[in-house]
C-alpha cells in the first residue's frame, strides 16, 4: 500500500490515505497511454468536413458550346472540376473517425496514468471541496492556497456550486470521477481529488 497526504481546503494536513499500489504504483506502459489518447482524441472529432462533387454543384445541366468547330476544347459541363466554380474531385466527405479498443487496454492506461502522475508528485486528496455558494472567487482563492495552475478536480458527486463557480476560470476543469480518463490526466498540470473519489476510483479499477 501506498500512503498520500489528505488536505483541507485552507492547505492544511488533516490525515493520510492508503492508496492501492496495483493502481497508483503500477509500472508505466507509455504505448497504453500513446493509444489511448489517440482514440480518445479520434472519438472528439466531428467529421463534418465536407465539399461538393460534380452532380452536387449547382448548375452544369446545358454544354457549354457545341462540341465541334469553334476552335475551344470539347466541354460538357459548366461544373466540371477543372472550371471555376466547378465540383471537388476527391474531396473530404462526412466521416465517422471513432473506432473501438479493448476494455483492458482502456483500463490499463488509465492505472498508468494515475501512477505516473502519483509518481510526479502532481496528485493532491481534499478531505472535501464544498462552496455555499457559486463565486469563482472561491475557488480561486482555493487555487491560490495551493498555488496550483492547470488543474483538473475530480469529484465523487454533482457538485454544482463547484462547477459554476470554476468554468469561468481558464486552465480548471471539474470532473466526476466516473468520467476520469487518460487525455485529462495528462493535460493538466495538477491533479485534485476529493477523498471520496479516489476511494470509488480504487474500487472500480481494482
Amino acid at each position: 500500500m501506498l500512503q498520500i497526504e489528505v488536505y483541507d481546503m485552507a492547505r492544511k494536513k488533516v490525515g493520510t490515505m492508503e492508496l492501492r499500489s496495483d493502481i497508483f504504483g503500477a509500472p508505466v506502459k507509455k504505448h497504453l497511454l500513446h493509444e489511448v489518447v489517440n482514440w480518445q482524441l479520434a472519438k472528439r472529432r466531428s467529421g463534418t468536413s465536407s465539399t461538393k462533387t460534380r452532380g452536387e454543384v449547382r448548375g452544369g445541366g446545358a454544354k457549354p458550346w457545341k462540341q465541334k468547330h469553334t476552335g475551344r476544347a470539347r466541354a460538357g459541363s459548366r461544373r466540371s472540376p477543372i472550371w471555376r466554380k466547378g465540383g471537388v474531385v476527391f474531396g473530404p466527405r462526412p466521416k465517422d473517425w471513432s473506432y473501438s479498443i479493448p476494455k483492458k487496454v482502456r483500463k490499463g492506461a488509465l492505472v498508468c496514468a494515475l501512477s505516473s502522475r502519483f509518481g510526479e508528485g502532481a496528485i493532491v486528496v481534499l478531505d472535501n471541496l464544498e462552496f455555499p455558494e457559486i463565486k469563482t472567487r472561491q475557488v480561486a482563492k482555493f487555487m491560490k492556497n495551493f498555488e496550483f495552475s492547470q488543474t483538473l478536480v475530480v469529484v465523487s458527486s454533482d457538485n454544482q456550486n463547484l462547477y459554476k463557480s470554476a468554468r469561468n476560470i481558464p486552465g480548471v476543469k471539474v470532473l466526476k470521477d466516473e468520467g476520469l480518463n487518460v487525455y485529462d490526466l495528462l493535460k493538466h498540470r495538477n491533479i485534485v481529488m476529493v477523498r471520496d473519489s479516489v476511494e470509488r476510483i480504487q474500487e472500480r479499477l481494482s
